[in-house]
């Protein structure tokens, strides 16, 4: 309700007007900063928080089954990964190995598939289509289905290899064959994305260079060399950052496929972080070893952003 204010007391009628004026006018000015306050405040609360905590954590000694509260040890966590965690180290290294086959496997096939894509052709729309499904698909569906196929005796892989007169392969059960294996389940999963992120880029190209280069009598491959790629070369760089930074953090298909094994033969950083927290319960371990996976994940986007730049 507003208020009724006695036509004798006419101060307490001009202040009362006065200050609702001076409300709104605050809030119009100082609206670019209070509007967005609120999302700003639940985005920290979400990612900032969690971020802290986890550093905090990763300088501390503490088992989530236990009943001590954690023990602060400084650097403790970071020494014993570098210098004593043989597992560790092992570990990154299958997780860039798997990054970079699944990757480099997914832009060469990509880049092929976008440039027959870009033709004309009929059905091309449904072949479109069809390949999204991969894509959009539920990973953890994609790991059991994958797994169904990989498996030795009963797979339709190693069924289609017999027919081509070879023997049967232990995909998933053998190490070195296991990591190759789960690249290709990812190639499938995510070449699709590859695909249209370079259809997009081959419909903006101009059509000028690709004139001057028939007239002048260039073959197919002169022109996919040396116009089509460097043109898309920018383009490819945005997609092999998305995907890099996506690869380093796969963890779905790895652990339902393999849960790291045979032994530790496919055990990448996400997987061990997994094992050691939920498996081992040691909680500060594993944050310092989240820190690492950060590093390792800010280290290699850095890598490919100045190799985009430099292109």
């Amino acid at each position: 309700m507003r208020p009724v204010y006695l036509l004798s007391d006419p101060e307490a009628a001009r202040r009362g007007k006065v200050w609702p004026s001076r409300l709104f006018h605050w809030l119009d000015r100082w609206a670019a900063w209070i509007l967005p306050a609120p999302a700003v405040v639940v985005i920290l609360l979400l990612t900032a928080f969690p971020a802290v905590y986890t550093l905090y954590m990763s300088t501390h000694d503490w088992f989530a089954s236990s009943l001590t509260p954690p023990r602060f040890i400084g650097l403790g966590n970071y020494v014993r990964m570098l210098t004593q965690d043989e597992r560790f180290l092992n570990a990154v290294w299958r997780t860039l190995l798997f990054t970079g086959l699944a990757v480099g496997l997914e832009m060469i096939l990509g880049v092929a598939i976008a440039v027959v894509f870009n033709r004309d052709f009929l059905g091309r729309g449904l072949v479109r289509t069809l390949l999204l499904l991969p894509m959009v698909a539920t990973p953890a569906a994609i790991a059991l289905v994958w797994a169904m196929m990989y498996h030795p005796t009963l797979g339709v892989i190693n069924y289609l290899v017999q027919l081509l007169g070879f023997p049967p392969l232990e995909w998933i059960a053998n190490p070195r064959t296991v990591i190759p294996a789960l690249v290709i389940v990812d190639a499938w999963e995510w070449t699709p994305l590859i695909t249209l992120m370079a259809l997009a880029g081959l419909a903006a190209l101009p059509a000028e260079p690709y004139e001057s280069a028939v007239i002048d009598g260039a073959s197919g491959w002169q022109i996919f060399w040396f116009i089509t790629l460097p043109l898309l070369r920018p383009t490819l760089m945005v997609a092999a950052l998305f995907r890099t930074i996506d690869a380093l953090k796969t963890f779905d298909i790895i652990y339902i496929m393999t849960q790291g094994g045979p032994g530790f033969a496919s055990e990448t950083l996400n997987v061990y972080i997994f094992q050691t927290a939920f498996l081992y319960f040691h909680m500060g371990y594993a944050s310092a070893l989240l820190v690492a996976l950060f590093a390792l994940v800010l280290s290699v986007s850095f890598i490919v952003i100045r190799l985009r730049r430099a292109a």
